[in-house]
């Protein structure tokens, strides 16, 4: 049971955060905390289909809540003794947890949703079993290697990611495999930002959606890049796929999967028909994504729900991607043309595998991402990590309740203890402290205090640029010290051995929360969490600690349900009417 603390100390008068000078000086601090007690660990795997394992094969009595027991191996995994090698020299000498329950799914071809808990090894865990297949197509004799040009693409694996230092990671973490000779065993590339498409032979491309929809569309005007490519593809990853399916990405995401699923169907039909080979590979055939039959659709979605899963997607929205205008007017210009390239009949020769990846994945309602994959591929195996949307036993939460009096030299505080202590789990050499705040103006106001304060600090939200954010990432990486950013820094990017992540701001919602605090405590490592939270925070406050002192899911706390959300809403705007004018802190 995890044991609540908070800060007791009397009021200091100080000016708002926005215009607070450098504290003059710092109040005792009397801190009441202590680390959960071990729990066990299970992987509880769920399939629409069939299960692939079961959590007594993994689990390793409770005595580690990362690693798998010493039973399981890379070789037991049915992984080839050169990755295996690969993986031990980068430093992976045992699977994970999540890695030895999804790795056989996903080697076995079928459609696989991968939904634990943040720091679990997800990445690697869709990694290895990709090289797997990749290695073995490229050394069998009767399968050509990958091309990039007339003829289409052999044997290629696609990974979608939301922002471009996500598919930069991937593509380091994916190269990071050499063999024996030192060289990569397999060649990813990204396709997304300044970097454009591969002139050499990739295995694996990363990109984000709007960038391979913009290659695809606009710069390959000819279209016979985009043909060849969904030809070639036979592996697709969706990366934090629950943001992909989500929000402002939704529709692109929607859009690329039927694509894809097209293909499939078009390579199914040419082989039970080969009369019609010619026409229906056609590329302007299959860009125009125009189905002959009318009661054709995709998986179990009837046109309605595909309409109404589509319906939050603005038109701002579609128009940032770039697309051929004749292509676009195509699309729109009626209802059963739009409506047709959506659909997509489910009985046919299946040629693709779909792997879909999250930290956090609702499933209660049909909008929310696990909604919608549910309807989307009913028949996934679903492997779930046992703290999915759960406390991580490895974390320390501190909880303090803190005013506009008393904010700042709390978190310059929080602060300060994070960089002198090294007794959160991480290597001695190097501290690394994140502190959140919710906005760009309150990182760069929490960053001007903690310089004042002669703390230094790097960075990071979006409106850094590409070369700034990078920078900083690294020197934080390398050098240590605190990262003050967005939550454009709390999903997916994998910084080593962070010992501390300090909330300056309460996340907005659970997911963001889960997120955040997901950034210590990774791979096996104990970290802290000291939350920062006011009184208008306090309804998703109480929420996540009674879930966490019950050793249950946050669930309740994201919950889609309009009482809750209302809630929230009305006590926030009655607090907001009764709050002091003064400007707001943070």
């Amino acid at each position: 049971m995890l044991q609540i603390c908070k800060i007791y100390r009397q009021p200091s008068i100080i000016s708002p955060l926005f215009l607070s000078p450098h504290p003059p000086f710092y109040h005792p601090i009397k801190l009441i905390s202590c680390r959960p007690l071990h729990h066990r660990y299970t992987i509880t795997i769920k399939a629409f289909a069939t299960a692939t394992a079961t959590s007594e094969a993994l689990n390793n009595g409770g005595d580690d809540t990362f690693f798998a027991n010493d039973a399981i191996s890379w070789a037991s995994l049915r992984v080839s003794e050169k990755l295996s090698r690969s993986l031990n020299n980068a430093g992976f000498s045992k699977p994970s947890l999540i890695q030895a329950a999804c790795i056989p799914s996903i080697l076995s071809g079928k459609d696989t949703v991968v939904a634990a808990e943040t720091g679990s090894g997800k990445t690697h865990g869709y990694l290895v079993p990709l090289a797997e297949k990749l290695l073995h197509a490229r050394n069998d004799p009767g399968i050509e290697a990958p091309v990039l040009g007339k003829n289409h693409l052999s044997q290629l694996s696609l990974v979608l990611c939301p922002n471009v230092m996500l598919c930069e990671q991937v593509v380091r973490m994916a190269n990071l495999l050499c063999g024996d000779d030192g060289e990569p065993l397999l060649r990813a590339a990204a396709v997304c930002g300044k970097q454009g498409w591969p002139h050499k032979k990739p295995d694996i491309i990363v990109s984000t959606p709007v960038a391979l929809l913009n290659y695809l569309y606009d710069v390959d005007r000819e279209r016979n890049r985009q043909f060849n490519f969904l030809r070639g593809v036979k592996h697709v990853v969706f990366d934090e796929a629950d943001l992909l399916l989500c929000g402002s990405f939704q529709n692109q995401v929607i859009r690329l999967i039927n694509m894809l699923r097209f293909d499939e169907k078009l390579l199914s039909r040419s082989k039970t028909s080969p009369s019609k080979e010619t026409k229906e590979l056609n590329p302007d055939i299959q860009l125009s994504f125009d189905c002959e039959d009318e009661d054709d659709q995709l998986g179990d979605i009837s046109v309605e729900e595909e309409d109404d899963l589509l319906s939050d997607i603005s038109v701002e929205e579609e128009e940032e991607i770039v697309v051929d205008s004749a292509m676009l007017a195509e699309e729109v210009s009626g209802s059963g043309v739009r409506r047709g390239w959506r659909r997509s009949r489910e009985i046919y020769e299946r040629s693709k595998q779909y792997i879909f990846v999250a930290a956090t994945l609702p499933v209660n309602g049909k909008q929310t991402a696990g909604g919608v994959l549910k309807r989307l591929f009913p028949g996934a195996s679903w492997v779930s990590g046992n703290y999915l949307h759960c406390h991580n036993p490895r974390l320390e939460q501190r909880w303090v309740e803190v005013s506009i009096d008393t904010q700042v030299d709390t978190l310059v505080n929080a602060v300060n203890q994070g960089v002198k202590s090294n007794s959160y789990g991480s290597d001695a050499a190097v501290n690394r402290t994140m502190v959140f705040a919710n906005t760009v103006d309150a990182v760069e106001s929490v960053a001007k205090i903690l310089q004042s304060s002669g703390i230094q600090c790097f960075c990071y939200h979006r409106n850094s640029s590409l070369e700034e954010s990078t920078k900083n990432l690294v020197d934080f990486r390398e050098r240590g010290g605190v990262l003050v950013c967005t939550d454009a820094a709390a999903r997916g990017l994998d910084i080593p051995n962070v010992s501390h992540v300090i909330q300056a701001e309460f996340a907005s919602c659970a997911v963001d929360f889960l997120h955040r605090v997901g950034r210590t405590a990774r791979a096996g490592q104990f970290g802290v969490v000291t939350s920062l939270y006011s009184e208008q925070n306090q309804d998703l406050v109480d929420a996540v600690r009674e879930a966490e002192m019950l050793g249950k899911p946050v669930e309740t706390a994201f919950s889609r349900k309009r009482g809750f959300r209302n809630k929230v809403k009305k006590r926030g705007r009655s607090r907001a009417r009764n709050a002091s004018p003064v400007a707001e802190v943070l």
